[in-house]
Formats: C-alpha cells, structure tokens, sequence
C-alpha cells in the first residue's frame, strides 16, 4: 500500500502542511510529507519531511508524474493552487488507476467552479441564490460593482466597490473580466468535505472578520443553519468531493449570496479542521480504501477564533 503524500504548490502554506502532517500520523507514523514547489527556496520546504523541485504542470506530463509517485511511494495528492485544479481533475482517474488518490473534484465540477460566469449560469438554473455575473456591466442594475477575473478563484486583481467608470477602467486590465453588483453585508466561508460517494461528511461555517488581499486573517466559527443548507445542496448539484470552499454574503435583509466556489483546502480552513472538519485525515482514509462510516464529524461544542499572524522559526545551519 502507497503511504506517502505529496502536497503540491506548498509556497508558504506552512499551516496546511502541518495540519496534513497530523492528520496522517493518526494513522501511520510511517508515512512521510512530500512537499513540490517550482520554486526551489519557497518557505514551505522546511515543514515537510521531503521536498520535490517539481517542473511547471506545463513541463509535466502524466507518466512523469506516475513515475515519481510510484518512485515514493506516494498514494495521496494534495493540489492547493488554483492554476493546477484542472490538471489534477484531468489526470484523477488515471493516477487512481496506479493507486494514487487525490483530493480533487472532476474535471466538469472543477471547471464549473473556475468559470464565475458558468458557475452563476449553472447555479442560476437551479434557482440558487448566487450573486448576479455577466460579460456586460450594462445587464446589472447596480450603483456600485465588483470587477474580477472570469477563471480562476482568489482575488488577484479584483475591483471591489467600484462607480461604473471605475469597473469599466479596471475591466480593462484584466484578461476576461466579469461584472457582479456590489454587496455589503457579513461575509462568510463555508468549508466542508464531501466524501466519495458524494456525501456530506461535515460543514462549518466560518465569518471573515478581517479580510486581507482575499483571505481571513481574523475568522471566527458560526452557526448558520441556512447557510449550511444552501452551500450542502450547491456541493451536491454540482456533485464536488473532497474539501470544498464556498464564498457568501450575508446582506442587510438577511437574504444569502453565493460568491464563489472554491474546490480546495483554503487559507484559512484549518480553523475548521481545528472546529472538527477532518478533512485530511477523512482523505487519507479514504487514500487508503477505508470506509468512513466508523470516523464522524463532531463538531466542536464551542466556537473558534482563527488570528492569522507571522511567525519566525530559527534553525541551527
């Protein structure tokens, strides 16, 4: 049986690499963390047991990546970046022949996720209550707008609370830019896991207190039943598995907006694994052919505060 895990893009994630860390040695203790950047010094090789110089996706084809897998014994993948979502969507069935599980939805729920304009279509259909996006600033009855690009999640060269003129100058600089109305209100993510036979496992949702450059850095738990609700039944329609992430505001009247869907573990979703969502520990099981039946989700009795802050670690050299 493959053991090992490879966590990919890691970067500076150093919480998600040390909470995959314990998640696994519940376990095994003799499984090891592979961590794969492309960047050679990135922060996050000095919290995994083995680190990977990986190539570019582009640079990288599957029997490449098969082979290194197999090479260390590798049976788990964690993708974290939202640029190679697809890649690992495109690849899952085939690196799950080999024995090589990841924590990946497929390729059509990935890119209805990706997609903001599809995933507003897609949604709209069902008459969810997602928040308007359109190719045109011109079919939104708005004063004021939210400018960002159409694929891909996070807020990189987002416009948030712009006048028309402004939305349509920063429009101008995106690749393909989408328009949505401006919403004020209490923001929320929603992180769950969904296991693979597409059921619920568990759900927290969190609020964003302080949001810096798109993520929490201050995020406290919450118990929003109507939320949960709407986010648990998107998850299933679009049929999404693994750790899941749903961006939403809560308006003035109390009425929900979904923002976005993100199929990835978050930057600040190990306040839900610290609220009881065991997401890698869930999916190591589930790596290992285990059924989860016998693992619940128990929540924690009492609410959560995550502060993000910067730490320094010195080592001897």
């Amino acid at each position: 049986m493959k053991t090992n895990v490879l966590i990919t893009s890691i970067s500076k994630k150093v919480p998600l690499l040390k909470v995959v860390k314990q998640a696994v040695s519940r376990v095994t203790s003799e499984a090891i963390i592979i961590g794969a950047d492309s960047h050679m010094s990135c922060i996050g090789s000095y919290f995994v047991d083995q680190f990977w110089h990986m190539p570019r996706l582009d640079e990288l084809n599957i029997t490449e990546l098969i082979a290194y897998c197999e090479r260390y014994n590798i049976g788990m993948i964690v993708p974290t970046r939202d640029g190679e979502l697809l890649y690992f969507a495109k690849h899952r069935i085939s690196l799950a022949e080999r024995g090589i599980h990841v924590m990946i939805s497929d390729e059509q729920a990935v890119t209805a996720c990706l997609d903001k304009l599809r995933f507003f279509e897609e949604l709209h259909t069902y008459q969810y209550p997602v928040i308007q996006t359109t190719l045109s600033i011109d079919t939104i009855s708005a004063t004021r707008y939210v400018v960002k690009e159409r694929h891909g999640a996070g807020s990189h060269n987002i416009g948030l609370n712009l006048n028309k003129e402004e939305a349509i100058n920063q429009a101008n600089k995106l690749s393909i830019p989408v328009f949505q109305p401006f919403i004020e209100g209490k923001e929320f993510s929603v992180d769950m896991y969904i296991d693979r036979d597409r059921t619920m496992k568990g759900v927290i949702v969190r609020q964003r207190e302080l949001i810096v450059q798109g993520e929490s850095q201050i995020s406290t738990t919450v118990q929003h039943p109507m939320i949960e609700g709407v986010c648990m039944r998107v998850a299933q329609t679009l049929q999404l598995y693994g750790h899941i992430i749903f961006q939403v505001i809560e308006d003035k009247r109390g009425s929900i907006h979904i923002i976005e869907c993100n199929p990835r573990f978050g930057g600040a979703s190990t306040l839900s694994i610290a609220a009881g969502l065991d997401s890698f520990f869930w999916c190591y099981l589930e790596a290992r052919g285990e059924e989860l039946a016998a693992y619940p989700f128990c929540r924690s009795e009492t609410e959560k505060r995550l502060v993000r802050h910067t730490n320094d670690w010195i080592i001897d050299v």
